[in-house]
């Protein structure tokens, strides 16, 4: 299980279903299950730093690497890919590696990724691959206050989803955490 943690931050990446939030974490999470048969993770938090800067940290090698995984690869652009890893020892295109695709994008507004599901990834997720999609909104409250909010869609509405979704609340939380405090210390995320 370990190993989804890097889907996790984008797909997204809150079984707070009753819409709490975890202690110790500027991140709120919850889970919307008001369509019958799909969940939708929503986890949203505040950074003070201009959205540029947030912006560059999503779009960029050096920004992945800094404040959510050891290794990255960057081709940022429609259809291009996000490839990391959380073992520093690895190499990009190795069994550790997670391919976030660029689905589409608005400058500096909103990012679409999907995940590859592979073999680190429960099998009954193989077969909900294409519905999987995280969607990552930025919004500028001031000069110098963003606003994140991370919409993971395409969980289906059953027990194994449901099961999933503290591991996947609390790795988000962890991941956004450390963006967080990247952002706002330059203290990088280490792995």
């Amino acid at each position: 299980m370990k190993r989804i943690i890097p889907l996790i931050l984008i797909l997204t990446s809150c079984l707070q279903l009753s819409g709490q939030t975890t202690n110790d974490s500027r991140v709120k999470s919850w889970v919307d299950s008001s369509y019958a048969n799909e969940l939708v993770l929503i986890q949203e938090f505040e950074v003070n730093v201009p959205l540029e800067k947030v912006w560059d940290t999503y779009t960029t090698k050096e920004g992945w690497e800094s404040a959510f995984v050891a290794l990255a690869e960057v081709d940022f652009k429609v259809n291009g890919t996000i490839k990391t890893s959380y073992n520093q020892d690895a190499t990009i295109g190795d069994s550790s590696t997670i391919v976030l695709h660029i689905v589409n994008y608005v400058p500096k507004k909103l990012l679409t990724l999907q995940a590859e599901i592979t073999q680190n990834f429960p099998d009954f997720m193989k077969a909900d691959e294409k519905d999987l999609f995280n969607i990552i909104s930025l919004e500028e409250l001031k000069p110098s206050l963003t606003k994140v909010t991370s919409y993971g869609i395409g969980y289906k509405n059953n027990p194994k989803y449901q099961s999933l979704m503290k591991f996947f609340i609390e790795g988000n939380e962890l991941s956004y955490n450390n963006l967080i405090l990247f952002l706002e210390t330059g203290k990088k995320a280490k792995y």
